[in-house]
């Protein structure tokens, strides 16, 4: 739980509830706990004599690490140098300037400081994305990897118009130069950038709404090509608006989106689409325009659509957006507080925080920041990424703002209250 203030009595005796529950549920499920990380195959290996004295000498690893993807391989983890004895080269494209970007690229170096491949003191608040990166590659000290300062590639802000350059950029240095071993690509267009070039050198897809539905992916358990790693989470924003729906049973949804091919992707709108059909839901929409539009235009957009669809539904699924930020979400909660609407966002518990009625929980980063570091460090390891599962998903908690719930009317299920990781009495 992670309250912005404090936090009511009756809130605290269903919370400690909660707690306990909690607590025996772990207790009972502790010798047969499934992986944190999914597939219906696990192939049963032995590991080599070099694995198994590795092992004996790695890092210590979080508890909910040694249940997670990759465990049967005889690849190791620990930090090794290339062959040639230099430190690995990695480079980062990214779609645009996103709050998410920027947080999965913080837990991909805290999952990589985790293993033992680097140290770096805490990056700053308040960075951009290229911000963080040069940060990155300033102040990471390793003898065995190193982030490359200008091997930073983006589209200007999710620029269709700029994507064929940036493309050719990237061809260009990994052909003429050859001093980038791997490619972390954040985001949707970042993906099927890297996917349009052949994944030259071993990429590691983080960050995407749908990477199936992007064709980034060729399927949850095949990335399709080589070189190519993919998070994927399946049924990620079904299962987000079952809960909802659960919660409250609404029968319109507002549904907030730039109707593009990439906007659509951006807020999964065919997942959404496809989950409305099965809950017998009507959908309204409003097309939020972001391609040509500057900050403040796309926010006033945003604003518009979320006041327009307000008044005509019974709850708003909250997509991301490229005009939603930290920044900006406050405004879009508030409108649709002031509507007595309830509320789920897409993007998490941030949004809770500012606002918006629930969300998922995404009190602990640091399963999905090893899930990446260990997939990077077994590609330096040997293993190519094709090899690798790409299935990941986050534990199921939610994310709830009771001030939120008191005005617009809505009381939440004892069940909710009792499945609640994250409250927050005010914003």
């Amino acid at each position: 739980m992670t309250p912005s203030h404090r936090v009511s009595i009756p809130t605290v005796l269903m919370l400690g509830a909660a707690l306990l529950l909690t607590l025996y549920t772990s207790l009972a499920r502790s010798d047969a706990a499934p992986p944190a990380c999914v597939d219906d195959v696990h192939v049963a290996a032995d590991a080599s004599a070099e694995a198994q004295a590795q092992a004996q000498a790695a890092p210590a690893m979080p508890r909910l690490h040694r249940h997670m993807a990759n465990r049967d391989m005889d690849i190791p983890t620990l930090p090794r140098r290339r062959p040639d004895g230099g430190r690995w080269r990695i480079g980062y494209v990214a779609s645009g300037e996103h709050d998410n970007y920027e947080r999965a690229l913080r837990y991909i170096v805290d999952g990589l400081q985790a293993l033992g491949w680097l140290s770096i003191p805490p990056i700053p608040e308040g960075l951009t994305g290229h911000e963080i990166w040069a940060f990155i590659a300033a102040n990471t000290r390793s003898d065995v990897v190193e982030f490359v300062a200008d091997a930073w590639w983006t589209p200007g802000n999710f620029d269709n118009s700029r994507r064929p350059a940036m493309r050719f950029s990237i061809a260009n240095r990994l052909r003429e130069r050859h001093d980038i071993d791997l490619i972390i690509a954040m985001g949707t267009m970042a993906g099927q950038d890297m996917v349009k070039l052949g994944a030259p050198v071993p990429t590691v897809v983080a960050s995407t709404s749908d990477a199936i539905d992007a064709h980034i992916a060729k399927s949850a358990k095949d990335s399709g090509l080589d070189n190519l790693f993919v998070h994927i989470y399946p049924e990620r924003y079904v299962r987000q608006l079952r809960l909802f729906h659960e919660t409250v049973a609404f029968k319109t949804l507002g549904l907030v989106y730039e109707n593009t091919r990439e906007g659509r992707l951006f807020s999964a709108v065919d997942a959404i689409e496809r989950v409305a059909r099965e809950l017998d839901v009507t959908l309204v929409r409003c097309d939020a325009r972001t391609q040509g539009q500057d900050a403040e235009a796309t926010m006033r957009n945003v604003e518009k659509c979320y006041r327009e669809i307000s008044s005509q539904v019974d709850a708003v699924y909250v997509t991301t957006h490229v005009g939603i930020t930290p920044l900006t979400i406050g405004r879009v909660a508030q409108i649709l507080r002031d509507a007595k609407v309830p509320s789920f966002s897409m993007h998490g518990s941030e949004d809770v925080r500012h606002g918006i009625l629930m969300s998922l929980a995404q009190s602990d980063h640091t399963p999905l920041g090893l899930f990446f570091a260990e997939a990077i460090a077994r590609i330096f390891n040997g293993a190519k990424p094709r090899q690798l599962k790409q299935i990941w998903r986050d534990p199921a908690t939610i994310a709830l703002n009771l001030e939120t719930a008191r005005l617009i009317g809505f009381d939440p299920p004892v069940d909710v209250l009792l499945a609640a990781d994250e409250v927050y009495e005010t914003r």
